[in-house]
This record gives structure tokens, sequence and C-alpha cells, in this order.
């Protein structure tokens, strides 16, 4: 069935892994077992059934059947089965645990509803406090009632080189009010901001006052940006987007919450479908 060729360890080792595998193995004092050859030129020794258990036994590993004791029955009669079973999943959690020092996934829990509402508290006092700080002028938050989720943030300056900046001179306008309301997971989902005074044409607002600025986008979005930051990025896209002040505007024609959540919805659509148009480095 099996040609009886027989060849040495060192032609074994020099065929199968190189020669200087071969003479690694040899001084490690690792017995080399001789390898039969079939008709064809294969390596058929390491498939015997006796070449197997002899290997298992060797490892420390199981061949034959394994009966309820968890004891081998076979040839390998005195080699205990090594069990598979690592007991309750709560019993391999801890033992995971201990060995990498992580706690398993199946253990981490979900942030509550109280949780998220206190992150949205603690997030926004540190970020009132530190907009209070500044006395530059730039802009002003007034919470509305009293409500910590709600600020109107008057903007005064932007750049004076700018026609908006103009018409705010000619018209004796001070300030463009804006409005910002957080969700309950700011600062992980973005605040949606809109302008409330006055009507602006350009500058990157739409109708009803939405703004179309991809950091204020879910996608868009970072935990790490802070309101100053929104605020100073908007005051830069007015300009740069040549925004001017509606001298025409009609009371029917002042903006409302609902028209700007349906603009800014249309914005985002827009948006993911056909991305977001980066300026050329030159215009800033």
């Amino acid at each position: 069935m099996y040609s009886q060729t027989i060849i040495g360890a060192e032609e074994v080792f020099a065929a199968t892994c190189g020669e200087g595998c071969g003479r690694r193995r040899r001084r490690r004092g690792v017995p080399v077992p001789p390898v039969t050859r079939d008709a064809n030129g294969n390596n058929s020794s390491r498939f015997l059934p006796a070449n197997l258990e002899q290997a298992d036994a060797e490892n420390g590993n199981v061949s034959g059947n394994v009966n309820a004791n968890n004891v081998v029955a076979g040839p390998n009669k005195n080699i205990r089965a090594k069990s598979l079973d690592r007991g309750t999943s709560a019993d391999f959690n801890a033992n995971r645990r201990a060995s990498t020092g992580r706690v398993p996934l199946d253990n981490v829990k979900m942030p509550t509803r109280e949780h998220a509402l206190q992150v949205r508290s603690r997030r926004l006092m540190r970020e009132l406090q530190e907009v209070r700080k500044h006395k530059d002028g730039v802009f002003e938050v007034d919470l509305v009632e009293d409500n910590l989720y709600e600020w109107n943030v008057k903007l005064y300056k932007v750049d004076p080189d700018s026609e908006f900046y103009q018409d705010m001179q000619e018209m004796g306008i001070e300030f463009v009010l804006l409005n910002l309301t957080f969700p309950e997971n700011f600062p992980f989902s973005p605040p949606f901001m809109r302008v409330l005074t006055p009507k602006i044409e350009n500058g990157y607002v739409m109708d009803g006052g939405a703004i179309c600025m991809e950091l204020l986008t879910p996608k868009g979005w970072s935990s790490a940006y802070t309101v100053e930051a929104i605020i100073l990025q908007f005051s830069a896209s007015l300009v740069k987007g040549k925004g001017r002040i509606n001298r025409k505007t009609k009371k029917k024609d002042t903006y409302t919450r609902s028209h700007a959540e349906a603009s800014f919805r249309n914005v985002v659509k827009t948006h993911e479908k056909y991305g977001w148009v980066t300026p050329p480095a030159g215009d800033g």
C-alpha cells in the first residue's frame, strides 16, 4: 500500500522547513520520526493512524474516544482528556478579565437616559462658564427662560472689511441673534442652530434661518467641538458665503423654527447624496 522508502531526518527538514530549521531542531534534541513516501513521492507517514496516536500521546492530546469520566477510551487509556468546558459564562468572563485586565463586551452596560442627561448638563455648565469668562465682545450668551439646554447667542463682530459688516453699520443692527438647542445626547450629537434676526441672504443661511455647515450635521459633528468654535465658524462662513442683510424684510418673512428644521433636513439629505464641496486653499 505504501512504499517503504525511508529517508533520513536531515533530508526531511531540508525538504520541508529548510536546512536551518532542521539543524535548529536537531540541536534541541527533538527526535525526528522517519518519513514514508508513497509511489507519488508524497509524505504519507504523517497521516498513518499509528503516527497520529503517538504524536497525540507525546503532546498530551486526546486520540480516541472520551467516556463520561473524561478519560480516553482506546489505545491511550492513561491520558486524561483536556476538558473544553469553561464553566458558566460568568466564570469565563471572570477568568478573561483576570487574564487580560479588560471587561468583556457582554458585561458593558449601555448608558441610561439619566446618565446621558447628566453628561449634557455637566458639559453645558462648563461651556457656559468658559464663554462668560471672555470679555472680548465678539459674542455673548443668554439662557432662554433660564433653560440650560437652549441658548440665545448675540454675535456682535464679523469681519469689518466684509459687506455684511457694512450692512450692519448702515442699518443700525448691533448683532446677529442665533438660537441653539442641545439634544439629550449632546455632546455626542450636534446642537441645532438657526438665525433669528436679521433676515440674511446667502452666507450659508438657508430658508427659515437654518445654517448650512457640515459640522452641524450628525456625520460632520465631533464631541470635541465647543459652542465657541461653532459661533466663530458661523461668523467666518457668513463672510465667506458673501452674506448680506435683506433690506426688504416683511413681518411675514420672519424666521420660524419649523421652517428652519425642514430646511435643515433638506440640506442634510442633499449633502449626504452629493457630498460637501471643499473650497480651494486660496479661498481660505
